[in-house]
């Protein structure tokens, strides 16, 4: 960063301190989050389930969620683990309007993914959309802000107007696997099908892999050969709540 672009965001801070995305007090002068906080965060870690990349213990494979679904989806990836510091992240990234988390959020995703990226290399990512009716109340899909930054530090183009929530779900908090499925029935839809082979797909939470999943189903028959994914945080699977 060139001096004088240094010296203009200091001045910004300065005027208007940002809030460290993970103890939401303001944040060092000049930076996103408290150095602290940033040493604290919960990284997923091996071992990890082969498919969604949730933690798992040392002689596991794959997490029960895996093993008992088939999944549309190739293979995922979490940064973190949904613990109580990182609930409060997200629910006031996602619902109370601290949309300026989503570049801190989204930059720590793709550092923590980033071979990954390599590995799967697709044409191009896909946020998870919103409906009409939520984007309109909460003015912005925080998807599609983690997947901006993504791009932008990855060089993989962003595609906003392929994959359509054309379904408005009722609230997710508290259904188990089942009921997820059942609730996300015919919740996407594919505008156009001029697709790469690959793509990624970003969301905030993985939790039972349901919307990942039929978002990969809807994808896969619009002619995409492999998907993929990334969020920030990875739930507890069956027992998740959120």
């Amino acid at each position: 960063m060139s001096p004088l672009i240094q010296a203009g965001r200091t001045a910004v801070d300065l005027l208007y301190p940002r809030r460290c995305p993970f103890c939401h007090d303001v944040a060092p002068v000049g930076k996103d989050a408290c150095p602290g906080c940033l040493e604290e965060l919960p990284y997923v870690e091996e071992p990890r389930c082969r498919k969604c990349g949730k933690p798992v213990d040392e002689a596991q494979v794959f997490c029960e969620d895996c093993m008992e679904t088939r999944r549309s989806f190739e293979e995922g990836c979490s940064a973190f683990v949904y613990d109580d510091k990182l609930r409060e992240t997200i629910r006031l990234f996602k619902n109370k309007g601290r949309a300026e988390y989503g570049s801190v959020l989204g930059r720590l995703l793709y550092l923590y993914a980033r071979r990954e990226l390599k590995r799967w290399e697709p044409g191009c990512i896909l946020p998870v959309p919103v409906h009409e009716k939520r984007l309109r109340a909460r003015g912005y899909n925080q998807a599609e802000l983690l997947a901006r930054e993504i791009s932008s530090l990855s060089g993989i183009p962003l595609r906003t107007d392929v994959l359509l929530r054309v379904d408005q779900t009722t609230a997710m908090w508290g259904l188990d696997r089942k009921g997820r499925k059942k609730n996300l029935r015919r919740a996407f839809a594919v505008k156009e099908e001029a697709l790469p082979g690959r793509v990624l797909l970003v969301d905030d939470i993985l939790t039972t892999g349901s919307t990942l999943d039929a978002c990969a189903m809807v994808l896969k028959a619009a002619g995409v050969r492999e998907v993929y994914f990334v969020t920030v945080c990875t739930g507890g699977g069956e027992a998740a709540r959120y």
